[in-house]
């Protein structure tokens, strides 16, 4: 018989263990950030005393978000990853959280969908080195009395206030953040994380129709990171995006399928996800 308990900075250790099977590269630092975004929010799911597996969420007022499920390869087809998925979701209602995202690899979307997700859309992971290029000198470095203007912006995307994950990221003095401002309001804006010596790109979010801006965005980050690996999670249906990046030797890793159990949200922008686990 299964049982879950909450995940502790005891379990990170396992939690990195199980992960690096799947060669998630994340590491203790990364659940104990988890950890304090929502602190009961992360689980590990037990066989008698043994741990088997782990999920992750996260919640922002009525959207909730699933992150990282795994469970040991030997305890697979037993129910025990359904176990843990309707667990998460119960906790999420808990917090009155309305709608549920996730991101799930293309082979696992009959999984979530026999939960009750639908698929909304198909996002690509794309890597490469950052380079420079020409940029519009239109853009704006956010400083610390923007932070509060970006995540107001994004929270009339989202449709949910990010506050608690925004905050630490824009703080944060390594990170890059960019906005764009026209008659004096955001129309965009993109953040990259840089640590150990690579960055991930995101959240980036931009009006519906600016890809120019969105571009713009994201070749002055680029030009600043000039030489690090950079990866990020794009919309595959933004076409001028994806093609900027291949041609300038990005490649995709993988892909995957946005889904949503609850009525889909933030449909109506051009988006790089902030991560795979929190949306």
């Amino acid at each position: 018989m299964f049982q879950i308990r909450n995940m502790t900075p005891e379990d990170f250790a396992f939690a990195v263990q199980i992960t690096d099977q799947m060669s998630w590269g994340l590491t203790e630092e990364d659940f104990g950030f988890m950890i304090e975004l929502e602190p009961e929010g992360s689980f590990v799911l037990l066989d008698g005393s043994g741990k088997i597996g782990i999920a992750t969420t996260v919640s922002f007022g009525k959207i909730g978000w699933f992150g990282n499920l795994i469970v040991s390869e030997k305890r697979r087809k037993q129910g025990a990853g359904s176990s843990l998925v309707k667990h998460a979701i119960k906790y999420l209602r808990s917090k009155n959280v309305e709608t549920v995202g996730l991101y799930a690899y293309t082979e696992r979307i009959p999984f979530y969908e026999k939960l009750g997700f639908q698929f909304d859309s198909e996002f690509t992971v794309l890597k490469g080195t950052a380079f420079s290029s020409q940029v519009k000198p239109n853009l704006k470095r956010v400083e610390k009395q923007d932070v509060s203007k970006i995540i107001d912006y994004d929270s009339s995307c989202f449709g949910a206030s990010r506050r608690k994950l925004l905050e630490p990221i824009l703080s944060d003095p390594d990170n890059l953040c960019y906005m764009h401002v026209e008659d004096g309001q955001i129309s965009g804006y993109a953040v990259a994380k840089v640590y150990r010596g690579v960055a991930e790109l995101g959240p980036l979010m931009c009006q519906q129709g600016r890809g120019d801006v969105a571009i713009n965005l994201l070749r002055t980050i680029l030009r600043k990171l000039k030489g690090r690996e950079v990866s990020m999670c794009v919309a595959e249906k933004e076409n001028s995006i994806v093609n900027m990046l291949k041609e300038s030797e990005f490649s995709e890793s993988f892909r995957v399928a946005r889904m949503f159990l609850g009525r889909p949200v933030g449909g109506n922008y051009i988006y790089v996800a902030e991560s795979l686990e929190r949306g």
